[in-house]
């Protein structure tokens, strides 16, 4: 080994003693933090030696200081990087895996998790992520390192909450939540925290959702929004993944539309919190949404707060449509409950009946497509309010940017028409039950309520 401290006009050989002669220096690795630091992973294999030669100098090479303990003795070095953010951090690659040292080689600790016994030749330490590349099994990413940069596993105490990396607006879809437990908890509930510290999203998990599985996909299912994550309370480093979305539209069994889905909208850039519980020991964590500078060069903080206004309108708009359509069939279903509990002799009470029934149908089918049984329909039979309403929130977010007059423009419109609607249905509902209740009344009847269809909670 040779160092130059003056551009390469001499050299000083300054190779470690106890490295031993005919060795092979695989990667020497100069701290980005300190002037004078830098580490060496070199092998002797060849010479049937496959210890692992590792060191660290804090003084150009005049000493070394060898950094293997925690190392198998059989197990030689290949490759040795230090974290660009959090100095001392250390990942060594050897032949049988990959290390992590949090005290700058005083210790190293097995980072292997799922990857097969490999010998990493080579590491590259990103923004966020550990990037390792293996003789003849590919290259592998461990994304997300922000434990690792936090300190690891936390075992102070039970329960550990890291704080998560700032998401980026026009390169994230997600942003990732980490905790860590050294016990089972028998419940997680974690809480996302908009900018006017309103909870916007909620997930929880108990030992019973570990058990859980998720529902079948159907040939016939349409575009529709993911199911909530349920926090692990598996003992471990856990994370979860929040999709940066507010909570979506009301949605109704059976459900079907085209080109859209009840999911909620894109969360604006703002400072977040997440606020995660675990069996009563609680930790709160502070994060921020922000544009990625180079993507979203010419798109301001306003512009994408105005296309998250319009689209939380067109949200509270879509599930206006579909409360509705919960409403119309709640009636109905009433409806025919009383019917099946009249006599021969009631025909007109069933015949005032069906009439409401059939007023309330055909608000329904203004407002959703009812002949929709696969999500191949929409081909054969016009999509309806409901669906118009929701498809323009993808317009919207298509792009990281304003909202166009053109969709404000559709919104108003497609508004009014709804708004038609729902006034037809709350008329419908004043003038003409209180006649049907009065008949069912004097058949010693339940009377109809005005009452949406009761359905199990939709994931938000």
């Amino acid at each position: 080994m040779q160092v130059t401290r003056n551009g390469g006009t001499a050299w000083k050989n300054v190779t470690p003693k106890d490295l031993g002669e005919f060795a092979r220096i695989s990667l020497i690795e100069a701290s980005p933090f300190r002037p004078g630091t830098a580490y060496v992973a070199a092998n002797r294999y060849q010479q049937d030696d496959f210890k692992p030669y590792v060191f660290r100098t804090d003084d150009y090479g005049e000493t070394w200081t060898a950094i293997t303990n925690g190392l198998a003795s059989n197990d030689f070095a290949r490759a040795i990087r230090e974290d660009i953010k959090r100095p001392k951090l250390l990942y060594l690659g050897t032949e049988h895996g990959v290390h992590v040292s949090f005290d700058d080689g005083a210790k190293w600790e097995s980072l292997r998790q799922n990857l097969p016994d490999t010998p990493v030749h080579d590491i590259a330490v990103e923004e966020r992520d550990l990037v390792i590349g293996t003789h003849g099994r590919g290259f592998y990413v461990m994304d997300n390192i922000g434990p690792l940069r936090q300190g690891g596993l936390q075992t102070t105490t039970n329960f550990h909450l890291y704080k998560p990396n700032d998401a980026l607006r026009g390169l994230d879809r997600s942003t990732a939540i980490d905790y860590y437990l050294k016990e089972p908890v028998q419940k997680v509930t974690m809480e996302l925290i908009d900018p006017q510290g309103k909870v916007i999203r909620t997930f929880t998990g108990t030992p019973a959702d570990a058990e859980r599985k998720p529902p079948e996909p159907s040939d016939d299912d349409g575009p529709r929004r993911p199911q909530d994550p349920h926090p692990p309370v598996a003992a471990g480093l856990q994370r979860v993944a929040w999709d940066l979305r507010y909570p979506g539209a009301t949605d109704f069994p059976g459900l079907i539309m085209w080109a859209a889905s009840s999911r909620g909208p894109l969360a604006p850039p703002g400072t977040y919190q997440v606020k995660v519980t675990a069996d009563g020991a609680t930790a709160t964590e502070t994060f921020a949404i922000r544009r990625e500078p180079t993507v979203l060069k010419d798109v301001t903080d306003q512009d994408l707060q105005q296309q998250f206004d319009l689209a939380i309108q067109v949200r509270d708009k879509a599930s206006q449509a579909n409360e509705a359509v919960l409403l119309a069939r709640g009636i109905k279903a009433q409806i025919q409950d009383r019917k099946s509990k009249l006599d021969a002799k009631s025909a007109p009470v069933a015949k005032a009946l069906d009439d409401l029934a059939a007023a309330l149908s055909a608000i329904e089918q203004e407002i959703y497509q009812v002949k929709l049984q696969s999500s191949q329909d929409p081909l054969n039979f016009p999509i309806k309010l409901n669906n118009k309403i929701a498809a323009l929130q993808g317009v919207i977010e298509s792009a990281d940017v304003e909202p166009t007059e053109q969709a404000y423009t559709v919104f108003r419109t497609l508004s009014n028409r709804l708004d038609e609607q729902l006034n037809k249905l709350d008329a419908t509902s004043k003038t003409q039950m209180p006649p049907v209740n009065q008949l069912l009344q004097r058949q010693r009847l339940e009377p109809i309520k005005a009452e949406r269809l009761k359905v199990e909670a939709s994931p938000q």
